[in-house]
């Protein structure tokens, strides 16, 4: 696979070297000449070019690329970063960077992004998913379909415990992807037997997430449903 990143900081570098380890085909770009440390990453290709201009993306020979990764820290070249490659090279996997969360609704299949990685979001999910039971978090938004990968860690008392999965009437436009359980991960066949301490992973539409949530609630013995997080406030990002 053939993958191009538009910025060759830190976290462009890092990403490269991570693609390279696992076989990956690899040119870096990048406007600042500083910026241009073939000596950090000596089995990419490097490029000195303005990642924003169509004679750069030429150059590059963008069109021969299966993945582009928009990875710079200013979120506007980002964007037109994404958008030239969908719309101008046909790239089939775009994923843009996002540094501040609050342009993160850009970042969509209008500007050409299939996958938005914001690390602040990311951060913040990751430490809900560590403290959270009970309570469905999102851990990264797909823009194609307007969907999100979710995780919820099923609680004891949670009704759908000791139920297995092909018997559970899932919501539409949801999948459950895996279920990790303990050092495990299982493949969520039909047989399999939902179990309290589960952290079920599921790709879900986004106007789903609270029917999911309601069917994996806590449920008392009077049939009424328990207030989640003890305030029952939504912690979703």
């Amino acid at each position: 696979m053939r993958v191009a990143i538009a910025g060759a900081g830190a976290v462009g570098r890092s990403i490269a070297a991570e693609l390279l380890e696992n076989g990956h085909e690899v040119l870096l770009i990048d406007k600042a000449p500083t910026a241009i440390s073939v000596e950090r990453v000596p089995q990419a290709e490097w490029l000195l070019a303005d990642a924003c201009e169509i004679t750069s993306l030429d150059e590059a020979a963008l069109q021969r690329c299966n993945v582009v990764i928009a990875a710079t820290g200013d979120d506007k070249v980002n964007l037109v970063v994404s958008l030239l490659g969908k719309t101008e090279y046909g790239v089939p996997r775009v994923v843009a960077r996002v540094n501040n969360p609050k342009n993160e609704w850009l970042f969509n299949e209008a500007w050409g992004v299939d996958v938005a990685v914001s690390t602040p979001r990311l951060m913040s999910a990751l430490v809900e998913e560590a403290v959270s039971v009970g309570d469905l978090v999102r851990l990264m938004r797909f823009s194609q379909g307007d969907a999100n990968l979710v995780e919820l860690t099923l609680p004891p008392e949670a009704a759908l415990a000791g139920t297995r999965v092909g018997d559970v009437d899932w919501p539409e436009d949801t999948a459950l992807v895996t279920i990790i359980r303990g050092a495990r991960v299982l493949k969520p066949g039909p047989e399999e037997t939902l179990a309290a301490g589960d952290e079920l992973l599921f790709v879900a539409a986004q106007d789903r997430e609270e029917q999911l949530e309601d069917l994996l609630s806590v449920v008392r013995e009077d049939g009424e449903e328990h207030p989640r997080n003890g305030s029952g406030t939504d912690r979703r990002g």
